[in-house]
This record gives C-alpha cells, sequence and structure tokens, in this order.
C-alpha cells in the first residue's frame, strides 16, 4: 500500500506557516522531501518532525536543539538519550525563564519607584502653582 504524501502548500496551510518556511527546513536538513519532478512531496514521518519542530519553537528551542533532539530517536532504546536531552533542554529553559521572570519583577518594582516619584514631583510643582 503506497504511503500517503502531503505537498507544500497542504503542510503549509496545516501548521499555518509559509511553504517558504518549510523550504528553510528542507535547506536545514530537517525535512527530506521526495521528489517527483519537481515536485516535493512530504511524509508522514515528515509531518511528524515539522510538527516536533514547531513544537520545539513554542518552547524556545533553537532549530539546531530541535534538530539534535529528534535525530537521537531511536525507538529500540526506548528513546531514553532522546527524552534525558529534552528533559535536559526543558530545565535549562524553565531556568532561563525564571530568571528572566525575576528580572522583569525587578524592573516592574523599579518602575513603580519612578512613577510614584514622578506623581510626586508633579503633586509639588502643582501645589506650588496653585499658591
Amino acid at each position: 500500500m503506497p504511503q500517503k504524501t502531503h505537498t507544500i502548500s497542504e503542510l503549509a496551510r496545516a501548521f499555518d506557516i509559509t511553504t517558504r518556511t518549510i523550504r528553510f527546513y528542507e535547506e536545514k536538513g530537517l525535512l527530506n522531501p521526495q521528489r517527483v519532478g519537481q515536485q516535493r512531496r512530504y511524509t508522514d514521518a515528515d509531518r511528524v518532525r515539522l510538527t516536533l519542530i514547531q513544537r520545539g519553537k513554542r518552547i524556545g528551542m533553537s532549530l539546531q536543539e530541535s534538530q539534535a533532539i529528534i535525530e537521537m530517536y531511536d525507538p529500540a532504546q526506548g528513546n531514553v538519550e532522546q527524552l534525558e536531552r529534552l528533559l535536559d533542554n526543558v530545565n535549562a529553559r524553565k531556568q532561563q525563564l525564571h530568571a528572566q521572570m525575576q528580572d522583569l519583577k525587578q524592573m516592574l518594582t523599579e518602575l513603580d519607584d519612578v512613577e510614584k516619584r514622578c506623581q510626586q514631583a508633579l503633586n509639588i510643582v502643582n501645589k506650588k502653582d496653585d499658591n
């Protein structure tokens, strides 16, 4: 039974990305479509890879990180190395986001302080103008 394939346009619509993005992933070696004449034909495996690439992007992974993890796929070994690498990346990303969140909280506190000082200064100026 022949394997179902997808055109670049079908994948672009399904993933709400441009065909140019898909071609970029192909240039980077993330996707490897079959060629039928001039037309690219993507397999279900390519579709899964595209799903994983998009998921990696959503959680802040680089394309290189996603590619490295995807290429570690080894069901014969239970994907242990792949899962461990992914957990390492997830934990590193969480640490980075927590640090950014602390920085943002500090910035908000400082902005509140600047806003308060500006309001106090304006109140003083306005009281002088009233006199």
